[in-house]
């Protein structure tokens, strides 16, 4: 079968010679003759004018080449994030080449990390799954409002913050452990809140937490699973409410997650999360927050200042990964 392969890149991430010859490695080894064209992201365009010009060029899948920007912009684009979200079949395959710091998706899915060519080499060879798409709309301090696309998690507090205290420079030196290094500021500057919270169109109800996340897919980096029951193609959204604030709720926080979510759960074969005093695990199709005071605020990863609201949109299956 003939395929039309559109490769949206970031040369910010990896030299084009570099990922050229990793992809012809791939397609050698793989006996198919792909038609491949390539699309440069640029800092304007992280990837989605990029994807939506593969699509025009009748690309059948399109390849994230890049960061986690680059993905969540690619997978916008195919599940037609601001056009038709959520409406019909997606109109190409994702796939993901991971050449970012988080690398967020990939980890989800078992992509190969730090080996484009066996990532392609997935590309080529593997059947499309279905995949939920994440939508985000933010309203700023200032009134303005956005709709982003997601793929793993968006959120407020601890998560939110520690992207935002990332030094740039121990990121592109030192990977995901620079949000380690960040993690200490993080929690010094994130404070318990109470917000209004509704899930699927019910009356809004007053909650207390420093940190929430909405998600599509639950494991961070260094294998970390914060959202044990989050499934990138279940058709919903799942939330962790963190609330602690002192030391014996931080211990509640830690039993939670290492014992009745983690070990417990292994033993027992649970089904789904346990909630605790400090720690809440809910689910929902559709999620409405109003926040107290502007809050800095993250997208896969990519953070946003002085939010003030949010809504946030499960689409099932809106788009097809390889």
């Amino acid at each position: 079968m003939h395929e039309t392969i559109g490769i949206v890149w970031n040369p910010a991430k990896v030299a084009e010679s570099e990922l050229s010859a990793a992809v012809e490695a791939a397609v050698a080894s793989s006996g198919r003759e792909p038609d491949l064209h390539w699309f440069e992201t640029t800092v304007a365009d992280p990837g989605g004018a990029a994807a939506r010009e593969a699509l025009a060029a009748g690309c059948t899948i399109v390849v994230a080449a890049g960061g986690d920007g680059t993905v969540r912009a690619v997978a916008g684009a195919l599940g037609g994030l601001g056009e038709r979200a959520g409406e019909g079949s997606p109109r190409a395959d994702l796939g993901i080449i991971p050449l970012g710091t988080g690398n967020l998706l990939a980890r989800n899915l078992g992509v190969p990390l730090g080996d484009p060519e066996s990532a392609f080499a997935r590309v080529l060879a593997g059947e499309a799954q279905p995949l939920d798409l994440g939508e985000v709309t933010l309203t700023r301090a200032d009134g303005a409002s956005e709709a982003e696309a997601f793929v793993v998690m968006v959120g407020f507090g601890i998560d939110a913050q520690m992207i935002v205290e990332t030094d740039d420079d121990l990121k592109a030196k030192a990977g995901w452990l620079a949000y380690v290094e960040s993690l200490g500021r993080a929690t010094a500057e994130t404070e318990v809140v109470e917000f209004s919270l509704s899930l699927d169109g019910a009356d809004p109800h007053p909650e207390e937490a420093h940190t929430l996340l909405v998600a599509n897919c639950g494991t961070l980096q260094g294998g970390i699973t914060l959202l044990p029951d989050a499934e990138p193609d279940d058709g919903e959204l799942d939330l962790l409410v963190l609330r602690a604030d002192g030391i014996a709720a931080w211990l509640d926080t830690m039993r939670n997650m290492v014992w009745e979510n983690g070990l417990k759960r292994l033993l027992t074969g649970g089904d789904r999360a346990e909630s605790s005093a400090s720690t809440g695990h809910l689910r929902a199709r559709t999620v409405r927050v109003q926040l107290p005071h502007p809050h800095a605020f993250e997208v896969d990863g990519d953070d946003f200042e002085d939010v003030v609201s949010f809504e946030a949109r499960v689409l099932p299956a809106a788009l097809r990964v390889r």
